[in-house]
């Protein structure tokens, strides 16, 4: 390999927020139910780790299932609360008044927490998680996720953190407003958002 030029694209090890069984798990209410008919009808959330120079990079994104846009996220150095709850609030502030989506996501301890779990409840919308340990139950954030990292992290050079958060920010621009898919019909997630809209 080192002969032929060729690098290991092996994935490294998944950052896990599971940290016990401290706080309250909500009911699976997605089941692996991914299709919506309109947006913010369901949402699905997750975190994820980066590393560059030593330093951790952490993103927590809400995805709207019907459009696959990322909502709102966070970008952060640390796993710390703030980087789930701000992730929230600022998803809730794009929500029209009448719009309560279910928003799904893993038992990572930030979602089990009691100030997370209040702002989901008092913003009228309803908690789901994942089945411990499964995956499965949250592919299309873990699709997201290993998309993004294919695309702009895997044998990338990054200068520091601050680099590294800069190109991520900028990706996810690209992401909803120029990266189209087919399976929204050849439309980028904002363009497949606003056709929805001015039909409905």
């Amino acid at each position: 390999m080192i002969q032929l030029g060729l690098k290991s694209t092996v994935r490294p090890k998944k950052y896990r927020s599971y940290r016990g069984e401290s706080g309250k798990v909500a009911p699976n209410v997605l089941k692996r139910d991914f299709s919506a008919t309109k947006p913010d009808e369901k949402w699905v959330t997750d975190v994820t780790e980066f590393k560059v120079k030593e330093q951790k990079v952490y993103l927590s994104p809400v995805i709207d299932l019907f459009t696959q846009e990322v909502v709102a996220y966070k970008v952060a150095k640390n796993a710390r609360l703030p980087l789930v709850t701000d992730m929230l609030t600022e998803a809730l502030s794009k929500l029209d008044r009448g719009s309560k989506p279910v928003i799904h996501s893993d038992q990572g301890w930030q979602y089990r927490h009691w100030s997370y779990q209040k702002k989901v409840v008092d913003s009228g919308l309803t908690q789901s998680m994942s089945r411990k340990g499964n995956c499965l139950d949250n592919a299309v954030a873990e699709n997201f996720f290993a998309l993004l990292k294919t695309e702009m992290y895997h044998n990338q050079s990054f200068k520091d953190a601050n680099d590294l958060i800069e190109q991520i920010e900028e990706y996810i621009e690209y992401y909803n407003t120029k990266r189209i898919k087919a399976k929204l019909k050849g439309l980028t997630p904002i363009e497949y958002r606003n056709q929805a809209l001015q039909a409905a």
